[in-house]
C-alpha cells in the first residue's frame, strides 16, 4: 500500500542557484545531494513535512522550467510568510489574498510560480 509521496520535482536550469534559494531563503534542508552524470540528484526536506522537493530536470523536460507548479505549499500564516520571505528577496506576484482562503503566489529564481496558502 502506498503511504506517502516522497518528493515532488522542481524543474531548474541552475541547480546550484536553486539549492541556495530553497535552503538559505526558504529554509529547507538537504536530504540527498549526489552526482547523476553531469547533473546532481538533490532532494530537500521541508521542516515538519513528509514530502520533500527534488531539484532535478529530466532530459526532455527543460520546457517545464519557469512554469506553474501544480501543487501547493502550506503554512500557518500567509501574511507572516509573505512579509518574512519578501524581506529575503522572494518575488511575489502580488500581496496575499484572503478569499476563498488566505493565499499568495511566489516565484523561484527560475521563474517557476508557486501557490502558498494557510488552508
Amino acid at each position: 500500500m502506498i503511504k506517502k509521496l516522497n518528493y515532488v520535482g522542481i524543474p531548474t536550469r541552475d541547480q546550484a542557484r536553486a539549492l541556495v534559494f530553497w535552503t538559505s531563503v526558504m529554509g529547507f534542508t538537504i536530504a540527498t545531494d549526489r552526482p547523476v552524470g553531469e547533473r546532481r540528484w538533490i532532494e530537500l526536506s521541508i521542516p515538519g513535512a513528509q514530502t520533500g522537493l527534488l531539484l532535478f530536470t529530466p532530459d526532455g523536460h527543460e520546457d517545464r522550467v519557469g512554469t506553474f507548479f501544480n501543487g501547493s505549499f502550506g503554512c500557518e500564516n500567509v501574511q507572516y510568510e509573505y512579509e518574512r520571505l519578501s524581506a529575503k528577496g522572494v518575488v511575489f506576484l502580488g500581496p496575499p489574498e484572503s478569499k476563498p482562503f488566505p493565499h499568495v503566489y511566489f516565484q523561484d529564481p527560475d521563474g517557476n510560480t508557486f501557490f502558498l496558502s494557510s488552508r
